[in-house]
């Protein structure tokens, strides 16, 4: 499973970039507005620092031709940049205008599978399930997922799974055993797939032990 970092702080993105295992970032006005930065200085500055890997940037008009003109916009930002289209109608609209100039796009607020065969269809490059949203309504977010899974499968559509919204570890885990292509997880949940309380006891004791017998390696 890729990971995926969801959020505009650079420092955090550069932290999980220095872990080896950041697959690609997210980003969404709110993430964007959260650093204290005009939102093009920000966003041009997650690009350089990850020139290589997929990040995503939102469109804010809600009719299709605005979408269409502010993808063109931002898809000239960088080479990397993946442009994020909320799920409407006109935004379908414009995942398939923008699907036939190969200008990769990723349908977000999706929160079911009919709107994630939707998406597909109109040749997402990226769909981005809410997972915690999902939940946050007494649904099972990650039943979703595993129904979006199927019907992919089934119909062997290209189009890959970002599990959004991710709340905590278990999401993760969960996601992980699906088979999901994608999490994209907010660096806090991250920082938490690192530990457990038993890692920090037992390297405690190793370094003990190693003490008192006065082993050095160097």
């Amino acid at each position: 499973m890729k990971i995926f970092v969801d959020t505009a702080k650079i420092e955090e993105i550069r932290k999980v970039k220095e872990w080896g295992i950041l697959d690609g970032v997210t980003t969404n006005p709110t993430l964007l507005s959260q650093t204290g930065k005009p939102w093009k200085e920000a966003a041009i500055e997650i690009l350089k620092e990850v020139p290589d890997l997929p990040v995503s940037l939102e469109v804010l008009a809600t009719d299709f031709e605005g979408m269409v003109k502010e993808a063109k916009e931002l898809a000239k930002m960088g080479d990397n940049v993946v442009i994020k289209i909320p799920f409407t109608v006109e935004g379908i609209k414009a995942v398939q205008a923008l699907a036939a100039e190969e200008i990769p796009t990723n349908v977000t607020l999706v929160f079911t599978p009919m709107q994630a065969l939707i998406a597909a269809k109109a040749g997402a490059t990226y769909v981005s399930p809410f997972v915690g949203r999902i939940d946050d309504i007494s649904y099972d977010g990650i039943s979703v997922l595993e129904e979006i899974l199927q019907i992919y499968a089934a119909y062997g559509f290209e189009t890959e799974i970002i599990a959004a919204s991710i709340r905590h570890v278990d999401h993760v885990r969960k996601c992980a055993l699906l088979g999901v292509d994608i999490a994209t997880i907010p660096f806090k949940v991250i920082e938490q797939m690192f530990k457990h309380p038993l890692t920090d006891i037992g390297l405690t004791k190793f370094l003990e032990d190693a003490k008192k017998a006065n082993i050095s390696i160097l």
